[in-house]
């Protein structure tokens, strides 16, 4: 279920902070974000799939954590993150 090449730079084109930019909150929400649109729609189809439920509410948990210290930090960062993603 892992995102394609692609896939990544299609989502991440918008949060990248400069060229070679993979470890920023801002890169890293918008990977979780797309990992979990795509696991949620898995989880759909297969309700009994529990080990990937429990990934998924890892990931949901990361990117919450991220989330808040992206708050904490920089908000105006913060805020164009959930608007270009669609966040709350």
């Amino acid at each position: 279920m892992a995102l394609t090449n692609k896939q990544k730079t299609k989502v991440t084109a918008s949060v990248k902070r400069h060229e070679k930019d993979t470890g920023s909150p801002e890169y890293q929400i918008a990977l979780f974000t797309e990992q979990i649109k795509k696991l949620t729609t898995h989880l759909k189809k297969n309700k009994k799939d529990f080990h990937s439920r429990r990934g998924l509410l890892k990931m949901v948990s990361k990117r919450k954590k991220l989330m808040s210290y992206l708050e904490k930090t920089n908000e105006k960062s913060y805020k164009d993150v959930i608007k270009s993603l669609g966040l709350k």
